[in-house]
């Protein structure tokens, strides 16, 4: 890839943890294949878990009856999907780790 092409999302963050993992000293070995498959199975249930709770966002937001109730709709679902990231990363970051 040349420098003056786009960087994908992934390849970005791919790039960041690279430099992450650099700083932190941290070996560089590869994942086992249960580990991928763990991995694998935590992002699975995290996206279908955001799935339901976007789904259950649209419904609330079709009875919501102000702005006020759509604005505190929205900031849950915020919440709820940064807590979720949160979870996620760190049930991944363990099984990186082998707990």
């Amino acid at each position: 890839m040349t420098d003056n092409t786009p960087k994908s999302a992934l390849e970005l963050a791919m790039e960041r943890l690279r430099q992450k993992d650099k700083a932190s000293n941290a070996p560089d070995r590869p994942l086992s294949d249960e580990q991928k498959a763990a991995i694998a199975e935590v992002r699975q249930m995290y996206q279908a878990k955001g799935a339901e709770r976007e789904i259950l966002h649209q419904a609330a937001l079709r009875k919501a009856a102000s702005h006020e109730e759509v604005e505190q709709l929205n900031e849950a679902l915020r919440r709820d999907t940064e807590r979720m990231t949160g979870e996620r990363d760190r049930k991944i970051a363990a099984i990186r780790e082998g707990r």
